[in-house]
C-alpha cells in the first residue's frame, strides 16, 4: 500500500495513464457483463462535458472504504502537464504531485469521501482524469475524459449594402452558423488556442424586399439566435436561448 516515488514518478508519466485509459475502455464491458449484481465493477469509463465556470464533482467506484484503503487521482491535462493527489487512511495522510492549480480538491474530507471537486471548471482543465481504489476487497479504476464547454460570444451587425456579419468567437469547441432566410454567405473559423475556435460568417441579399435577417448560433453548452434589420437606422432584437444547466455537474 505504500505509494513509493518511483511509483509517484509512474503517476506522472501521461503515456502512462493514457494507456490505463484505453485498457479499462477495451476491457470495461466484458468486465461489467462479468460482474455480479452485488459487486461494483473494477473498471469503468466515463466521457464528460462541462460547462466552464461552474462547478465539477468526479466520483471514484463506489467501494467500501476499508480502513488501509489508499485513493490516488492520477490527472493528464490537455497540455500533457500532469497532476496526482492521493490518500492513504492507514496513515491518515495526503500526498500531492504537480498540483498547482488550486482549483481542483477533494470534494470532501478524503477519509470519508475520496471525490474530486474542480471548482470553478477553467479551459484548461480538460484532460484524462483516474481514480484509482486500492482496498482489502482488490482494486478499482474509473477513468473520466473530462472536456470543457465554453460558450461563444455572439455577436451580429450591419455593415453595408445589405450584408451582415454574425461572429461566435472563442466558443469550444467552435459553433455553427446558419442563417434564415438563407443568403449569399461566407463562413470562416481562427483557432484563439487551448481548443477555442472563432467562427465569423457574413451574408449578403439581394433581395430588396427583405427586411430581417436572423443568425443562428448552434453550440454544446447554448443556441442563440439574433435577427437584425436590413435597413439601416432600425434597432437590433436579440432573442437568448440557454439550453445547458448553469448549476453544478456532478457524477
Amino acid at each position: 500500500m505504500n505509494l513509493s516515488s518511483e511509483e509517484l514518478t509512474d503517476l506522472r508519466n501521461p503515456s502512462k495513464l493514457d494507456m490505463a485509459c484505453s485498457t479499462i475502455s477495451s476491457f470495461v464491458g466484458r468486465k461489467q457483463m462479468m460482474q455480479n449484481n452485488s459487486t461494483p465493477p473494477t473498471e469503468g469509463k466515463t466521457s464528460l462535458t462541462v460547462l466552464v465556470n461552474t462547478r465539477a464533482v468526479l466520483s471514484c467506484p463506489p467501494v467500501p472504504l476499508t480502513p488501509e484503503f489508499v485513493a490516488t487521482w492520477k490527472i493528464i491535462f490537455r497540455d500533457n502537464t500532469s497532476c496526482t493527489k492521493a490518500y492513504r487512511r492507514d496513515k491518515n495522510e495526503t500526498l500531492e504531485a504537480n498540483c498547482t492549480n488550486k482549483g481542483i480538491t477533494w470534494a470532501t474530507r478524503p477519509d470519508q469521501n475520496p471525490d474530486l471537486q474542480i471548482n470553478p471548471v477553467a479551459i484548461t482543465h480538460d484532460g484524462s482524469y483516474m481514480c484509482e481504489m486500492v482496498t482489502s476487497n482488490g482494486n478499482f479504476h474509473h477513468c473520466y475524459h473530462v472536456q470543457v464547454l465554453v460558450p461563444p460570444e455572439v455577436t451580429v451587425f450591419l455593415t453595408e449594402n445589405r450584408t451582415v456579419v454574425c461572429k461566435a468567437v472563442a466558443g469550444k469547441p467552435a459553433a455553427q452558423i446558419s442563417w434564415n432566410p438563407e443568403g449569399d454567405c461566407v463562413t470562416e473559423q481562427e483557432n484563439q488556442g487551448n481548443g477555442a475556435v472563432s467562427v465569423q460568417s457574413t451574408c449578403h441579399w439581394e433581395d430588396g424586399n427583405m427586411s430581417t435577417v436572423t443568425c443562428s448560433v448552434s453550440h454544446l453548452a447554448r443556441n442563440e439566435s439574433l435577427s437584425i434589420q436590413l435597413h439601416p437606422g432600425q434597432s437590433v432584437i436579440v432573442q437568448l436561448y440557454i439550453h445547458y444547466n448553469v448549476g453544478s455537474f456532478e457524477v
